[in-house]
């Protein structure tokens, strides 16, 4: 099933005897681990009939003699497994879900990795009309727009394209960080209110005038200025700004340039899906393509990883490198 399948069947109060629910992102299985913890059971039957329980701290059989156990007062009894990737030998739990009792809803959470699909566990609870299983998986970066729009749309806001662009080049993919900083910035704002980079920069502390965004803008533009004006910004403030991370955003940015140059000519959002961003900010890579050759764009690229490298330690003690960055703008705009 998918995530919006399971979501609405809970709240058609149709349940399933075993969910399991695994893969490389943990924020889709959080949401659906809490929706049943919080939405099946009543508060007046919770504290009978409901088990939160940790795979490190439980052995296969002990879930199945707990799921085995019949509701006190009530239509049913919730067992909920949360790290289950810890458990070892499923071959009790692959047992059970062959006749489950039916009065147990049991969720085995399976966080951080997918399961080895090769294996008789996985075959057992995909073939088990018992199971909805649901793999999460990491959702791609120029997908992350898409999530924070209709993360906010839910809650009855909207967004302006460069303060969502400056929330989806910093806070990356991990869903878990952008809905912590998305309710860290709604709490403080109005309903309905339509977020821009002052909101952004004033309940996140993402700056608006000094991000990468606007370096790469800068350069884009040949702001030799307001480029150096900005690495000097990142100089003085390298707890928010450390090379380590301006790098390789900067390494992505030129990529996906040198990939639009290479597919320049077909439709739009061909060339979005190619190179991994979303079709609200493909102009700006239409610009950059424009602004630097292939050949350009290659060096720039070979450069970046270079700066990494020393930024990381090889062949250098110097693990700021902002001197360096400073070098290589000059260099990109020359």
């Amino acid at each position: 099933m998918t995530y919006a399948e399971i979501v609405r069947n809970l709240g058609n109060k149709i349940f399933a005897p075993v969910y399991f629910f695994h893969g490389e992102e943990p924020w889709y299985i959080d949401q659906l681990t809490d929706l049943i913890e919080d939405s099946i059971l009543d508060a007046a039957t919770r504290d009978f009939n409901q088990s939160v329980i940790y795979g490190y701290d439980v052995t296969p059989r002990e879930v199945v003699d707990l799921a085995r156990q019949f509701p006190m007062m009530g239509n049913y009894q919730v067992v909920i497994v949360k790290e289950a990737q810890e458990l070892k030998l499923w071959d009790e739990i692959e047992k059970y879900i062959a006749q489950p009792l039916p009065s147990t809803i049991l969720v085995l959470a399976h966080k951080h990795k997918k399961v080895d699909k090769r294996k008789t566990f996985y075959k057992t609870i995909t073939g088990s009309k018992n199971v909805v299983v649901f793999e999460s998986v990491k959702i791609r970066d120029n997908k992350i727009p898409d999530f924070i729009k209709e993360e906010l749309a839910k809650k009855g806001f909207n967004i302006e394209s460069r303060a969502l662009q400056l929330m989806a080049e910093y806070l990356g993919n991990d869903l878990g960080k952008i809905n912590n900083e998305l309710q860290k910035l709604l709490i403080n704002l109005p309903a309905n209110t339509r977020i821009n980079e002052d909101h952004i920069e004033q309940n996140i502390g993402i700056s608006k005038d000094f991000n990468v965004f606007e370096l790469q803008n800068a350069l884009v533009q040949r702001d030799i200025l307001k480029a150096q004006r900005i690495v000097n910004y990142f100089e003085a403030n390298p707890k928010d700004n450390p090379i380590q991370m301006l790098t390789p955003m900067l390494h992505n940015f030129f990529m996906k340039v040198f990939l639009y140059s290479n597919l320049a000519g077909n439709p739009p959002n061909i060339i979005a899906s190619e190179i991994g961003v979303s079709p609200y900010f493909l102009s700006e890579y239409a610009l950059a393509a424009k602004s630097f050759s292939p050949l350009k764009v290659k060096g720039v690229i070979s450069d970046l990883r270079r700066l990494d490298l020393k930024s990381k330690g090889v062949d250098s003690a110097d693990s700021t490198g902002y001197d360096d960055l400073k070098v290589l703008v000059y260099k990109i705009l020359n």
